[in-house]
């Protein structure tokens, strides 16, 4: 079979309408409760606005119009059709909708409405950290959300195939709700064209269609451009794009008239109407379409407020159409569901071009409290202002499906950490000993470890070390699929059998997806209850092509580990564009991802033991490794206890200072050699001169800065950070020399933590080709330039 006749078949494409076996009781509580959920979040939005005092006299906003769009879709989502395994992302612009719908489901406080964008209140967007148990993917970067859907489902697939889910449970539906707009983000079709790679199953998209953005409408044909690139990639295509009162409008005489008018509407015109209302939809559809005396009698029927409501039935508002759309999916293949909305639907906002971060004025406001029945003083009252006895809307609320009141957040047990499989050899780089260790971990037996470490590349896997892994353990794919090169017995280093049981999923060469997939494999503990330990490489200085969606794993406190490899101008062949600078500062920056960069593999052996920990500690969070190619002398060595604290700290002595020591040589990483041997060259002269291996900048720097921030309110007396310690010996005219592979203020810093002088070496400028000895010298940060910074003081 050819990889073409094995891919997915190309999607189905089905347009919903209002005809269907939704029951009447569904229809008239939905309606209900989606009435119930449209006022809470715009009254959510108001009270952050224009009723809670603000101290800063900074705007709140929150995005009426934008919740508006979507509360007929949630409200049929959460409570009717979603299941508990399901997980949702939510469009970031309606956060103030889900919040109103976890008040309903008693997940959610009215302290935390009434506190919304405020300090401990709810949250802008939703998240998984600060809104709790509520959220299964934090969302507010536009088109990550979506996009990690697809990526949990992957997950799902993998732990499904390796009978780590429960037997019995179906498999939960990943869904994202998705703002148009969102779908100009290019991260968006990287994600579907990787993931259509893996035949990803049960997959929800809704497009909240409603044909505005921030600073205009969409583009008139984009629904078609969407439906096509979903089918190319093997998706059904589901639109809803009318509602019941408009396909009974249809029907009569006129009505194809009336389909044809809408069908041919421009986006704006027809927005600018809907905002208009009234007499303003008769006058534009009789003067487009002059003549037609059976249309002329269609809009006869309807009064200006009827003809207005007709007009803005669109299937996303048509709680009968989106229960049908929902009930018409064929097939467990991934789904979009193309839902035309109005942006500010049922407010006084709606069609209005400046809508998107407009807020309803109190005039408006009122009206609107009015339009919902709602008296003063009941505004956070769950069942003020329906048709319907609040004990049967709590009854129905109790009864969906969706509200089980299980946490939303699982728990996985705790998988115990053997020490690394290390062999010391005379010369290697870390690069080389990560995929030692990997391959020997790869080898054992029964190890809960190494059948729960899934590794993932962006088609850079041999590159950087995987390869003996990928050997051992396989690639992950739903299918069986042989090595064809083995099978030929044509020679090759790399033996990849692709099966369920595979332990390596391989990416394009997408670092977005990479990082979009550490995120969902590292959530696995807490979506699925089974723990995996996720490691993904890449090249170092690509690590800045990813950095949203890096930012986005760790926001979500997705926990795995990224291996960058090789790092800095020492890959100097390869140029400019190949060499990273910064990555050391991306490290110590980015919250909840702890960065190391080893010289010797003993101490790399040292910190991946620690960090398989790390990612299971409650209080823990991911790790990145900067690695390098560059082969070093490894010391024969065993290292003590103590010595293993301080290289997970951050640093150690690998020369001790001497008493009142003058100066001090620190260095990281590659620079190892160059630091060593100026040391040799200078000890004589500098009787006591130090030598410190800082193995991770940002241990050192936020460990000390936390302390900091702890004595300015009065804490941790008498308490030293270790770089306090490290430092202590040295005199207080001590002179520092730095000298890392990245940018020189990675260390730098050092000479503030005691009050010492500093000549940082690193690179500051891009990058070139040569060899390593051609650019340390270049850029100043080989031995030479060791000396010469060192006996500047002499």
């Amino acid at each position: 079979m050819s990889a073409q006749d094995a891919a997915p078949e190309i999607g189905e494409i089905i347009e919903a309408t209002s005809t269907g076996n939704v029951k009447a009781e569904d229809l008239e509580m939905l309606g209900q409760i989606e009435k119930k959920v449209r006022w809470l979040s715009s009254w959510t939005i108001h009270n952050a606005n224009h009723l809670r005092p603000k101290r800063d006299g900074i705007k709140v906003g929150g995005h009426q119009a934008s919740c508006a769009s979507m509360t007929t879709l949630m409200t049929a989502l959460y409570f009717n059709v979603l299941r508990p395994q399901d997980r949702v992302a939510v469009k970031p612009h309606a956060s103030p909708v889900f919040h109103a719908i976890n008040y309903l489901f008693g997940r959610q406080t009215k302290e935390k409405l009434e506190n919304f964008r405020s300090f401990g209140g709810a949250q802008s967007y939703p998240s998984r950290t600060k809104d709790g148990d509520q959220v299964d993917f934090s969302t507010g970067s536009v088109g990550l959300g979506a996009a990690v859907t697809n990526f949990a489902a992957l997950t799902q697939d993998y732990l499904r195939y390796k009978d780590m889910l429960p037997k019995g449970e179906k498999p939960g539906r990943m869904v994202a709700l998705v703002g148009d707009a969102e779908l100009d983000e290019g991260n968006i079709y990287e994600a579907l064209l990787d993931t259509w790679k893996h035949d990803i199953r049960n997959v929800w998209w809704v497009i909240d269609y409603n044909r505005q953005s921030l600073d205009g409408m969409i583009d008139a044909h984009l629904f078609r451009v969407i439906g096509r690139f979903f089918r190319a990639v093997g998706w059904n295509v589901i639109t809803i794009k009318y509602g019941r009162k408009l396909h009974d409008a249809f029907a009569k005489p006129g009505g194809k008239s009336l389909k044809k008018w809408l069908n041919d509407a421009p986006n704006d015109i027809y927005s600018a109407l809907t905002f208009q209302g009234g007499g303003a939809w008769r006058k534009q559809i009789l003067s487009d379409m002059p003549g037609d005396n059976a249309l002329v009698s269609l809009l006869g029927d309807y009064d200006d407020d009827a003809l207005h409501d007709l007009m803005t039935n669109l299937g996303g508002h048509c709680m009968e159409a989106v229960l049908n759309a929902f009930d018409a999916v064929p097939n467990d293949k991934p789904t979009v569901f193309i839902a035309y909305t109005v942006k500010g639907y049922a407010t006084p906002l709606q069609g209005h071009k400046d809508n998107h971060a407009g807020l309803m004025n109190i005039p408006q406001m009122d009206a609107f409290k009015l339009q919902n029945k709602i008296a003063d003083g009941q505004e956070w009252d769950m069942a003020a202002g329906l048709d319907v006895s609040a004990e049967r809307v709590r009854d129905y609320i109790a009864n969906a499906p969706f509200n089980d009141r299980a946490p939303r957040h699982k728990m996985a047990e705790v998988i115990a950490i053997p020490e690394m499989p290390y062999a010391r050899v005379e010369t290697s780089s870390t690069q080389e000993v990560f995929g030692k260790i990997l391959n020997e971990l790869a080898k054992m037996k029964d190890s809960d470890l190494s059948d729960r470490i899934v590794t993932t590349s962006p088609d850079v896997t041999v590159s950087t070390n995987l390869g003996g892994f990928v050997n051992q353990r396989g690639l992950f794919g739903r299918e069986e699929l042989a090595d064809e090169f083995r099978e030929r017995k044509v020679p090759s280093a790399q033996k990849w059998i692709r099966s369920p049981q595979g332990q390596h999923v391989e990416l394009g060469i997408a670092e977005n997806n990479l990082f979009l997939n550490l995120a969902a494999l590292g959530l696995s503990h807490s979506l699925f209850g089974q723990r995996l330990f996720p490691i993904g490489t890449l090249y170092d200085p690509f690590i800045a092509r990813g950095l949203d969606a890096l930012n986005y794993a760790c926001y979500q406190d997705a926990r795995f580990m990224v291996v960058a490899t090789p790092s800095g101008i020492t890959l100097a062949p390869e140029g400019g564009a190949h060499q990273s600078i910064s990555t050391p500062m991306i490290g110590m920056g980015q919250p909840g991802l702890t960065s190391f960069e080893p010289s010797f593999g003993d101490e790399l052996a040292t910190i991946m033991g620690w960090s398989f920990d790390h990612l299971q500690a409650p209080k823990g969070g991911s790790v990145y490794l900067r690695l390098s190619t560059k082969p070093l002398a490894q010391p024969e060595r065993d290292l003590s206890d103590a010595t293993k604290s301080e290289i997970v700290s951050g640093g150690y002595w690998l020369r001790e200072p001497g008493k009142d020591c003058k100066m001090v040589i620190a260095y990281c990483g590659a620079m190892a050699p160059e630091a060593i041997v100026a040391w040799e060259k200078l000890s004589e002269d500098h009787p006591g001169l130090g030598l410190l291996a800082v193995t991770s900048t940002d241990r050192l720097y936020n460990e000390w800065q936390d302390l900091e921030r702890a004595r300015l309110e009065g804490k941790a007396k008498g308490e030293m950070s270790h770089v306090e310690n490290l430092l202590k010996p040295l005199a207080s005219d001590a002179r520092l020399v730095t000298v890392i592979d990245g940018h020189p203020a990675a260390l730098a810093w050092l000479g503030s933590v005691r009050g010492h002088a500093v000549a940082p070496l690193g690179v500051n400028g891009f990058g070139q080709c040569g060899d390593s000895i051609a650019l340390y010298d270049h850029y100043q940060i080989g031995t030479d330039a060791i000396l010469r910074a060192a006996r500047r003081w002499d």
